[in-house]
């Protein structure tokens, strides 16, 4: 007699589900949602001025393509983000390090961060301008203040989840401060600060249009709001997909490169 076979568990609390299950259900999703859009635009539901059709915006991506505007825009917008990114990065990695270990430095930094963070990056762009001219200089400063404030307090976070026992364990072995901090905190933090640097990242993107919004000349930031004067929908939408796409390579060479540095850590999760 034939036992029938059960279906995996597909909601169980932490639980993993086979990859053909994991990677299903995302595609379906998305297939789910680029049918809804055909459907919508073909079947004349929604005016094209406000929402094109696929076949429109697959067909702007050849033209920018073919002409070299798509690599121009995309490469000089991956280079201010990258730039703006890793400025913010290396100021937030010793800050929150310093913030997450001493109470002092915490107090010190604290709530001028908590002030600003709290301020819209985009407020910026007239002092930005005032301050730094229109170069490239006033876009990373603006990626910066986007990242920065709430990096250095994740950061922070990422220090203070390393246990209390770990740290006076080892200075029973006669470890210095210095050399807790170095070989036990820092190691035991950097799996978490490596997801911060992967979720930082995902920010810099959602500012890059902010960081274009005035006195650009290329890039998608650019080119979405110049699309927005003449109401081309189908490159706004376009710039959007491409900025998307963008960001979740980023992410997942983030999350590959977690998976071959701190496989030690996936176990715990």
């Amino acid at each position: 007699m034939k036992m029938k076979r059960r279906a995996p568990p597909l909601l169980e609390l932490r639980r993993p589900i086979p990859q053909t299950w994991y990677w299903g259900a995302g595609l379906s999703f998305i297939g789910a949602f680029l049918l809804a859009w055909v459907l919508l635009t073909s079947l004349g539901l929604v005016p094209r001025i406000f929402l094109p059709s696929p076949l429109a915006v697959a067909n702007e991506l050849v033209r920018q393509a073919q002409s070299g505007i798509l690599w121009q825009d995309a490469s000089i917008s991956l280079y201010r983000i990258f730039v703006g990114w890793l400025l913010s990065t290396l100021l937030a990695v010793p800050i929150g390090i310093l913030m997450g270990n001493f109470h002092f430095f915490e107090g010190l930094f604290e709530p001028f961060i908590d002030l600003v963070r709290y301020m819209p990056a985009v407020a910026f762009v007239p002092l930005t301008i005032l301050w730094l001219g229109v170069g490239d200089t006033q876009k990373f400063a603006i990626l910066f203040i986007g990242t920065f404030f709430q990096e250095v307090l994740l950061i922070m976070d990422n220090v203070k989840t390393v246990p209390r026992e770990l740290i006076q364990i080892s200075s029973t072995f006669g470890l210095s401060k210095w050399e807790i901090l170095r070989h036990v905190i820092l190691r035991a933090a950097l799996p978490g600060i490596w997801d911060t640097f992967r979720i930082t990242l995902g920010w810099a993107w959602t500012y890059l249009v902010v960081a274009e919004l005035v006195a650009a000349s290329v890039g998608l930031g650019y080119r979405i709001m110049r699309a927005q004067r003449f109401l081309e929908t189908e490159t706004i939408i376009l710039g959007i997909l491409i900025i998307g796409a963008m960001g979740l390579i980023t992410d997942y060479l983030f999350k590959i490169t977690y998976k071959k540095f701190f496989r030690w850590a996936l176990q715990t999760r």
